[in-house]
């Protein structure tokens, strides 16, 4: 009998989560230097082969999925009436709710050891390029409009300002409304200070 793609799908996706929540438990437990990829995969009861094919390096556990294809779908079906940045802030405040308290607790998690650990603010500069292009093609799909370089730059700004929603500086956000009302709090000013042209 053969699996279907979507089952075999959906055994890929819990995989993955797997080794990325246990990694996230022994970064907390033992710091991020201190874990091997080796202990990360026992953890999540892989091998360290299975670890590198959805994760090539350790840094890669903690940055992927700054912008999901949940919070895309969620952006492009927010209702027409709101902006762009305020249908953003929508699709992400609705994930947040959506978070069972242990995951919302893994993601801020995430976001201290982005913060604390300088190889990972440098390779959240890198990883930022993969979800300003995942929001352009959003935006083209919510408007209507081929992405073009008005589109990018508007998208690369809000996803710059929306990462300033992260901890910093002692500002510790770790309750889900607390975020939630950061996240409104800052969009608004982005709101006010982003405007995308009509196309020519």
């Amino acid at each position: 009998m053969t699996t279907s793609p979507g089952l075999r799908e959906r055994k890929k996706a819990r995989t993955r989560a797997t080794i990325q929540r246990e990694a996230l438990r022994l970064f907390q437990r033992d710091g991020y230097a201190a874990t091997s990829v080796e202990a990360i995969a026992a953890a999540a009861e892989v091998s360290p082969s299975t670890f590198f094919r959805y994760f090539p390096t350790k840094e890669d556990v903690v940055l992927t999925d700054f912008m999901d294809a949940a919070t895309v779908e969620r952006f492009v079906e927010a209702p027409a009436e709101l902006s762009l940045v305020e249908a953003l802030t929508h699709a992400v405040r609705t994930g947040i709710a959506e978070l069972p308290k242990e995951d919302f607790e893994l993601e801020h998690l995430r976001n201290r050891l982005i913060r604390d650990v300088p190889e990972l603010r440098r390779g959240m500069v890198a990883e930022m390029v993969r979800p300003m292009g995942l929001l352009a093609e959003a935006i083209g799909r919510r408007l209507g409009r081929e992405v073009d370089d008005d589109i990018r730059m508007f998208a690369g700004a809000a996803i710059g300002g929306m990462v300033l929603v992260m901890p910093e500086h002692g500002h510790d956000l770790g309750d889900p409304e607390a975020l939630v009302d950061e996240l409104v709090a800052r969009t608004r000013r982005l709101d006010r200070i982003l405007t995308l042209p009509d196309p020519e």
